[in-house]
Parts: structure tokens; sequence; C-alpha cells
């Protein structure tokens, strides 16, 4: 991952995560994709949405790198959360209630025009549509035209915040799914003090979580009363979730802060497995790799059934320039975790990186795998259609680009790609009608 961070527009929460990465500029706003950081928020999420009877394993993660205290859920099930968020709670507990809270609002059907609209739209179409609102929000009148204009017909939906009453029934459908799952929520409760000062502060300094889920002393004194008659009101977090979300914390800190302030947060004295992390990640992106480079080798070493480990190594390898030093320990990561399609995208794109036919097939295999697993990773398609090309599958070449292009946002390009693709893959086969439904798609959102 390489730290390019961007001016962002405040955005307000619909309903309420390799640092790998990928970084990818979707609407003006600067997403990351983390295997680790999306699997720890998957772990913390799914107990809660399946106690409220919602599908698990629909659940996809988005990082938005960024300060404020915010996330939100659109489209279904989609969750996208702030780093600051990430960086701020001070127990797993804190956070889990927040995901719980807004799957209060996701099962209570509160803003379910907004979430219709957004169902079936591509991750940038929702990027766009929320930038819409919140400059219009801001009272940017002809800003947000323009881009709620360039993100078709999501555009067209009203933006709603909640009501006072809505946030109340979302803090009672969390306390339900909380006790259902074991847990406490006095995590929801501290993370709305937060929030409470924030009201304190000017509409300007607020952070927009606190500015689309109001709070009221009726709402606090309901959800204190459920939490003092919770079986489960003390109930601590796990040992897991602490050191997850130490590791995610650390993780954040090393990459998105200079090596001065991380070791000044992380300092050599610190041992704890949290600590040389940071540490690592600090070193690696001076770089100094004679620093970093034994402390993941450590690292490894104590724990040589950690994927992300093995993950960072090969991401330190291959972003020097030490290409075929970087398959091993990304396969290793694959190997230990293959449902992972962030994993599987890290190794392909070494094995084509090296220029070697065996390893550009061993690749194809891997890609293909990836969209299946997750066919919104543009990142993923551009490198299958570079696969493809090279092994001479030329029609699956360009549906591929077509595919990345679609999901960028460059529809034009996808038009052409699909078309190109249509013209050398057999008429009636899958690549071919997907090739079509692209082309219509792409013409479809130019004529809006």
């Amino acid at each position: 991952m390489r730290s390019r961070i961007l001016p962002l527009f405040i955005i307000f929460a619909i309903i309420f995560g390799n640092v790998r990465a990928s970084w990818a500029q979707q609407g003006g706003l600067s997403l990351i994709r983390d295997a680790e950081i999306e699997d720890t928020i998957r772990h913390y999420a799914a107990p809660v949405f399946e106690a409220a009877g919602l599908d698990a394993g629909a659940v996809s993660v988005h990082l938005v790198n960024n300060n404020q205290l915010n996330a939100f859920v659109a489209g279904g099930q989609r969750i996208f959360v702030f780093t600051g968020l990430l960086l701020r709670v001070e127990t797993p507990n804190q956070l889990i209630g927040v995901l719980a809270h807004e799957t209060g609002h996701i099962s209570g059907g509160h803003l379910a025009r907004t979430q219709d609209a957004l169902r079936s739209a591509t991750t940038a179409s929702i990027i766009t549509f929320i930038l819409g609102a919140a400059a219009l929000a801001a009272g940017g009148g002809q800003a947000a035209g323009a881009i709620i204009a360039s993100g078709g017909a999501v555009g067209q939906r009203q933006f709603l915040k909640y009501s006072r009453t809505q946030e109340g029934a979302a803090d009672q459908a969390a306390m339900t799914y909380l006790e259902a799952t074991g847990q406490s929520g006095r995590g929801l409760a501290e993370f709305l003090d937060v929030l409470g000062d924030q009201e304190a502060l000017v509409t300007s300094r607020q952070d927009p979580y606190a500015r689309s889920h109001p709070i009221s002393r009726e709402r606090i004194a309901a959800l204190s009363d459920r939490i003092r008659n919770s079986p489960y009101r003390d109930q601590p977090d796990t040992a897991e979730n602490i050191m997850r979300l130490k590791r995610m914390q650390a993780k954040l800190y090393g990459f998105l802060k200079s090596k001065s302030r991380t070791l000044r947060k992380y300092p050599i004295s610190d041992q704890s497995l949290p600590a040389r992390y940071a540490r690592a990640i600090a070193y690696y992106r001076v770089p100094e790799l004679d620093a970093a480079l034994p402390e993941i080798d450590k690292l490894i070493a104590e724990s040589p059934n950690d994927p992300y480990f093995r993950e960072l190594k090969g991401q330190v390898l291959f972003e020097n320039g030490r290409i075929a030093e970087s398959v091993p320990p990304n396969e290793a990561a694959v190997k230990l975790k293959p449902q992972s399609p962030l994993l599987r995208f890290g190794l392909a794109r070494a094995q084509i990186a090296t220029g070697d036919p065996a390893l550009n097939r061993a690749a194809i295999r891997h890609l293909e795998e990836v969209v299946r697993l997750d066919d919104e990773m543009p990142g993923a398609w551009a490198q299958l259609a570079i696969a493809y090309g090279r092994d001479g599958q030329l029609g699956l070449s360009a549906l591929s680009s077509a595919e990345q292009f679609f999901l960028t946002g460059k529809k034009k390009d996808a038009r052409q790609q699909a078309a190109r693709a249509q013209k050398r893959l057999p008429e009636g086969s899958p690549g071919w009608l997907r090739a079509v439904d692209i082309e219509n798609a792409a013409k479809k959102d130019k004529d809006k």
C-alpha cells in the first residue's frame, strides 16, 4: 500500500472496511483494500447480521481513508467504514455496537428508498451518489447536481438522514442482536457519549456520523435502561477480538501515519505483536528494508500459520522490485487462506510480473477465482486482461477490460471493449452474453 491520501468530501452516513494494498479512486474518495482488516470487520459483524436474520455471507466491506468518525451501509450489505472510526474506537465492543446499530437500520427498513436505488449499483455509483448527497447537505447545489448527474439513476433518489425515532429503534434492535450473541451494549453507549460531545460543536466541525444520527436524552436514557437490565451488560470482549482490534489499528497506523508518529505511538520498548507489526510497516514505507524484513521474518517465525504476515512480506518484496522473491510468501499466504480474493490477487499480480508463461497460466486460475468471489475488483479485471492477452485469449482479455472500465465508470471504453469481445468470442457463449450485457448497460447509462 502506498500512502496517497486524497482530499475527501464530508460524507453523511446512509445507514450507519490488502491496507494491501489496493487503492482505488472512486467518486473522489480514497478507498483501500486490506484482507486482514476486512476479515476482522466481517468477524465482528457476522454474528450480528445472523442474529438479525440477514445473510452474513453477502456482506462486503469497503474501507474509506478518512479521519472522520463515520460508517454507513449502502446497497444492501455493503459496509463502508472510515479509517478515522476504526482508529478512534477503544474496544471491539464499541465497533461491534456501531455495526449492530446500523444493522438495526437495515432490518427496520430505514431509508428504504435510498437502499432500493443503490442495491444494484456499482461501488463507484454508490460513492458518487453519496458525494452528491453530502454536497446537497452542505449547500453546494450546483456541485451536488453535477456529482449526482454523473452517478446515473441512483442520483435521482432522495437522500435522507435518520429521525430520532429511527435512531431509538435502531438502538433497541442493536441491543436485541447483541444479547442474542451474548455481547454487551456498553460499547454502543460509550460511542454515543463520544458523539454527544460532537453535538456541542458547530455543524462544520461535527463528524458526519453525529449529524446524520441525531442523539437525544430520551434515546440515551432508553438505551441505558436496556443495558442495565441486560444479563450481558458486563460481558467483556474476548481475547481474540481484542487482539484483532489492536492488530487492525497498528496496521492502519503504520500505513497511514508517518514513521516518526508510528514510532512515537509504538516505541521500540513496546515489544508486543501489534507494536512490532506497526513498526515493520512504518520501516517498509520509508523504505528501510534492512529494518522491515527482519521484523516481518520474526513475526512469521512466531506465527507461521498467519497469512497476513506472509502477505506483508510478499508486498514489501514486490513493491521494491524483488518480484521473483515475492512469489513464495504470497503463495504461502494463499495456501493458509485460500478463500481470500485479496490474497489471491496479490499472488496473481506477482506471478504475472515475473513474465513466466507457466506462472501466467497459474495467475489466470487465481484471478478467475478472485472475480468469482469478488466481481467488483477493477484491479483484478485489469490483471486478468493482461494475463489472458499474454495467453492468447484475446476475447476474454477484451471482456475483462470491459468489466474493469464498467466498474470504474468509463462507459465509452467499456462499450468499445465489450464490442471487441463479442467479435472474438463464440456467439451465445457465456463470455459473449456477458459482453452484450455490459455494452447494453453502458449504453443505457449514457442515455440517462
